[in-house]
This record gives structure tokens, sequence and C-alpha cells, in this order.
């Protein structure tokens, strides 16, 4: 099982934290492969904490779906199915709007409306550039500090672990980010910046319900 060294270790987190997120990371972006079996000795000597926290975030990832533990059997990565894309963005689409819908009425900050713009511009070079990497970190960035803004822990739990699905489904090329995104997110901005509700909401669901069926649309193919 090759295990990268010279990953960035997060800072001010608890061992239990730490082997979760890097171990989260991992199987995203596949360096730990669908399938693959763990060793959770191998990996606590890879990170550096005891074997403990690395069987506490290991039951955490088989709480979220991203690993499947057998008690005397074995612990192994999960599957990707492509088809979860339908599955998954319909609904964190409508948690993402209900979140924007909630910002609209809010009285938010000129900082805040100009954050959102400049990410929004470093995502549309993303995508001239054919980033599609740096792109989807950018619209998931983006999409964060809507869901900060909301201060909804309800809403702020569920999508960051659908968010993670999300992120593992584009490594393995089941969601493809378009310049459609760039001018939802300036419309959406727009939304926001005027306290429009229902129009923040639309526009945000849309803009993940899209993803979805442009999936659909290059399977019938």
């Amino acid at each position: 099982m090759p295990i990268p060294k010279d990953f960035m270790k997060p800072a001010r987190l608890s061992a239990k934290e730490r082997a979760f997120s890097q171990l989260q990371e991992w199987i995203i972006d596949g360096t730990l492969q669908p399938l693959e079996k763990l060793n959770d000795a191998e990996l606590a000597t890879a990170l550096g904490v005891s074997r403990t926290p690395v069987r506490e975030a290991l039951q955490l990832l088989n709480a979220q779906g991203f690993v499947e533990m057998h008690p005397g059997v074995a612990t192994q990565v999960t599957a990707v199915n492509n088809e979860d894309v339908e599955k998954i963005l319909p609904v964190l689409a409508s948690l993402q709007a209900l979140a924007a819908e909630e910002v609209a009425r809010k009285e938010t900050k000129p900082a805040f409306i100009a954050q959102l713009r400049e990410k929004n511009a470093e995502f549309e070079q993303a995508i001239e550039q054919q980033n599609f990497y740096l792109a989807l970190k950018l619209d998931d960035e983006l999409h964060t500090l809507i869901i900060q803004e909301a201060e909804n822990e309800y809403i702020a739990n569920p999508v960051a672990n659908f968010q993670a699905h999300v992120r593992r489904l584009f490594f393995h090329n089941s969601i493809i980010l378009t310049a459609a995104s760039v001018s939802e997110h300036e419309r959406l901005i727009d939304a926001l910046e005027h306290h429009d509700p229902a129009t923040a909401h639309d526009i945000t669901k849309q803009n993940w319900v899209r993803a979805s069926e442009e999936y659909v649309a290059r399977k019938a193919k």
C-alpha cells in the first residue's frame, strides 16, 4: 500500500482528527484505491500516530461510507459508484440552496461579496486553463463561504460529508466542471448582494442539479 511521505499535516488537530482528515483525502484523491485493503498499523506509522486514533478515524470513515469494516476480516476502501452522482447532487443542491436563501436574507458585508467575486474570478481562470483540480477546489471554497455565512450547523455538517463524496466522484471523472458555473456563480453573488432569497435559492439549485443532468446526458451517449 503506497503511502506518501511528504504530505502536509494539519496543525492544531487531535490525532484522531488528523488521521481522519488525511485518510479521507487519500481516499478522495485515489491515493488509497477503491477496494484497497487497509492495515491500521501501516497507516498509523505513515501518519505518525498510534493505532487507536487510526481505528477511530476508520470508524468515522465507515459511518460516512468511505470504508467498509469487517471485524476480524478486513477493512477496505469502498468502491466508487459513478451513479451516486444522481443521488448526491440533488440532495446537496437542496441544502446549498437553503443556505444561499438564508444568507440572502442577512445583512451581508461588502467584504464577503468581494471575497465571493474574487473566488469566482479565480475559478473562471482555472476553468480557462483547464486546471480542473484547482477549479474544483475553488468551487468548493466559494460554496463553503456561503455555507459558513449561513451559520447553520444543521446545513453545514451534512454538506461537508456530501462535498467530500462529490470531490471523490470528481477524481474518478464522474463530475465535470464547465464555464457555465462561472455565470451562475455571478448571478448567485448578485442575488446575495441584493438580498433576493428566491433567486439565490433557484440559481444555487440549478448550479448543482445541472452537474447531475450533464452526467446523465454523458451516460446516455
